[in-house]
């Protein structure tokens, strides 16, 4: 039981990730607060939780909201009394169809020898594009962190755990630039941050996944066939995405007491960053 007497906040916990990482800190002794903006992925990961034998607050928050996040940070400490544990998971990804008309394009020009040309992606964002991710993928972090650390500080004692992507550390998501920039400055802001507050037995650190077999990219291998998914499998070694159950597994341990990592970023990705 790592996280035995321990409140952990998680943030997005729609299907796949978010809702894993809920269900393992609960299952290890956490009590859990969760937030989305799904009122029915909420509701789904608060069951989840409570029949794994964890009690559960559910808040529909949008973490792009400052007043929001303060209000669910407030709602936490009302029913709990304080947060030992932040996992900032909540994200805008890339899976609209003009996304997936990107990464195809990316993929196709990465895999079969055609002539060298741009592909035209960044010229393609919009403003409402762009401050959209920024909103939720950064703002989010930074205003979750800031109520986290307004009860951390005091206690001495936090884990605040940030989820970026290989995105954020390789050109593999060359096809959303916006995403990956997102998620860069995710790395950025975690390492700063914990340089600045380990002395108060506060670890900031981060977890960098590679592909996450969430509902929606098994519905996107399902869409490009064999012959696309084995093009696909040639970056990464491992020859499939990894369950938001091993993932999980990885921010429990940078949740618990367990480790001596500071400002560090975790990979786990199958081979596909090495």
């Amino acid at each position: 039981m790592k996280m035995q007497d321990k409140v952990a906040l998680v943030t997005g916990v729609g299907p796949g990730l978010g809702k894993a990482i809920a269900v393992t800190l609960a299952r290890e002794g956490a009590s859990v607060v969760i937030c989305d903006i799904d009122e029915g992925a909420l509701a789904d990961a608060q069951q989840a939780i409570e029949a794994a034998g964890g009690a559960c607050l559910a808040v529909r928050c949008d973490v792009s909201s400052s007043d929001e996040v303060s209000n669910m940070f407030a709602a936490a400490v009302a029913r709990f009394g304080t947060v030992h544990a932040l996992v900032n998971n909540a994200a805008l990804v890339p899976n609209r169809p003009i996304d997936t008309e990107r990464r195809n394009r990316f993929y196709a020009y990465m895999q079969t020898p055609v002539a060298r040309d741009t592909l035209a992606f960044t010229s393609e964002i919009s403003d409402a594009e762009w401050m959209r991710y920024w909103g939720v993928n950064v703002h989010g972090v930074f205003f979750c962190t800031r109520e986290a650390l307004r009860l951390m500080q005091p206690q001495r004692y936090g884990r605040i755990v940030n989820i970026a992507s290989v995105a954020g550390t390789s050109a593999k998501s060359a096809h959303s630039p916006h995403y990956s920039a997102t998620k860069g400055a995710v790395i950025a802001f975690s390492r700063s941050v914990a340089m600045e507050v380990a002395g108060a037995n506060i670890f900031v650190n981060v977890m960098a996944p590679g592909g996450v077999a969430t509902p929606d990219f098994n519905a996107y291998l399902d869409g490009i066939g064999d012959a696309g998914k084995n093009r696909l499998w040639q970056g990464c070694p491992s020859g499939r995405f990894g369950t938001p159950e091993e993932y999980a597994s990885t921010v429990l341990h940078l949740a618990s007491d367990e480790h001596y990592l500071v400002g560090q970023v975790v990979s786990p990705n199958g081979g596909s960053v090495i």
